[in-house]
């Protein structure tokens, strides 16, 4: 499984286009991801204290595109990248994504570390 943060718009665009593919997409040629262990650290470093956030898992196996683990920016880490549109039938789930008081994130309920 792999991750995948969006807002609230982008999640009502993908259920009218019949496909995900967000800005990063144009812009980037790939859909920025995640990995269980990774997706707090991202979420916490760019996203601290921010609403309206909802957290995509997504089935990996399931994903038509092409995914390629890579590190991009020198991080020391292999993030999951999509290249190419999210076809909806891969998405397990999408989940609220809300930071605490202090405005950090925690995974919701249910997701496993």
């Amino acid at each position: 499984m792999i991750m995948h943060i969006l807002n609230h718009a982008a999640l009502k665009q993908m259920l009218l286009d019949g496909e995900y593919a967000p800005s990063s997409l144009q812009q980037e040629g790939f859909i920025h991801c995640s990995t269980t262990d990774q997706v707090l650290g991202v979420a916490n470093s760019l996203y601290k204290g921010k609403r309206d956030l909802l957290l995509m898992l997504i089935d990996d196996t399931k994903v038509e595109s092409q995914i390629v683990y890579e590190d991009l920016y020198e991080l020391g880490k292999l993030f999951p990248h999509i290249y190419g549109p999210l076809n909806l039938d891969a998405i397990i789930q999408t989940l609220e994504f809300a930071p605490d008081a202090e405005g950090n994130f925690q995974l919701p309920a249910g997701v496993l570390q």
